[in-house]
């Protein structure tokens, strides 16, 4: 099992970084899959006990200029690491100006990944600034349980209207109460809303558009025959909505939600080489 890539574009390495800051604020451990053309980071609680998951997918080619794997078997040509994000995100602020940085996967004393940050510096021999993250190997016999999330038979599919006015919004009312009420329709309105016994509080939003999302058999989903102006809705907790809005760093040139009426918010957050699905469970 051999892991080694490398990353010299600055740009490319800026907007790793960020993804890895967004990571980093969704989820304390998480788990990390390669394969030869992409990366994923991937949480899941699972959703039936109240946790929240992410699905996170990188293509590599858009990062790395070097990118070498070999899985743990000719048939199996993959690697599924459990690391903690926020240790990788610390390793690589320091790399705000390298002129290069190799990420490694060593077993010296336990499994790491080895992050070298190439510094520029005055003289003719560069610095090198050496990170050893902890990670652990996840055997074959429990990939399974890392799985592309299925995007739920929802009821609504909605545009997310600008993110930064959401985060707003939310940030407000994560003051007055534990959980909040999404819910939209297929006229392309939202409403965000607070019920406590002293207040209620409601942000509407329209015209932000549904997405036109065709099944398999070329038919559109589970919307047809519903009706436009009906409102999907689920009660969420405030905060983990408010940490996917927060921790919102690679900024996506689409953004929507899917409403499993009273179950799930499913989110999906697409940049041009990165997507980010997150789901949070409705509370009882």
């Amino acid at each position: 099992m051999r892991f080694r890539a490398k990353i010299v574009d600055l740009a490319c390495l800026n907007h790793f970084s960020r993804v890895i800051n967004t990571i980093a604020k969704l989820a304390k451990t998480c788990t990390l899959r390669l394969t030869v053309s992409k990366l994923y980071f991937i949480l899941s609680d699972k959703v039936a006990n109240g946790g929240v998951s992410m699905w996170c997918e990188l293509c590599q080619g858009n990062f790395f200029d070097e990118f070498q794997m070999e899985g743990v078997a000719a048939e199996h040509n993959e690697i599924y690491l459990e690391l903690v994000p926020e240790n990788l995100s610390r390793a690589l602020k320091t790399a705000q100006s390298a002129k290069a940085v190799k990420i490694k996967l060593t077993n010296k004393h336990c499994p790491c990944l080895r992050v070298a940050v190439e510094l520029p510096s005055l003289s003719s021999s560069s610095r090198i600034v050496t990170h050893d993250i902890p990670v652990g190997v996840i055997p074959r016999r429990l990939w399974n349980d890392f799985r592309e999330p299925r995007v739920p038979d929802f009821d609504v599919s909605i545009y997310l209207p600008v993110l930064k006015t959401m985060k707003s919004v939310v940030e407000r009312m994560k003051n007055l109460s534990n959980s909040i009420v999404i819910e939209a329709n297929l006229s392309g309105e939202m409403n965000l809303k607070i019920e406590t016994d002293l207040v209620s509080v409601a942000t509407h939003f329209k015209d932000l558009g549904n997405p036109p999302w065709a099944s398999e058999d070329g038919c559109q989903s589970s919307d047809q025959g519903r009706d436009l102006e009906s409102m999907a809705e689920a009660r969420i907790d405030i905060k983990k909505l408010q940490q996917l809005l927060a921790g919102q760093q690679v900024n996506p040139t689409k953004a929507l939600c899917n409403i499993v009426s009273k179950r799930v918010v499913h989110f999906i957050l697409l940049h041009e080489d990165v997507s980010l699905q997150y789901f949070i469970p409705a509370l009882a």
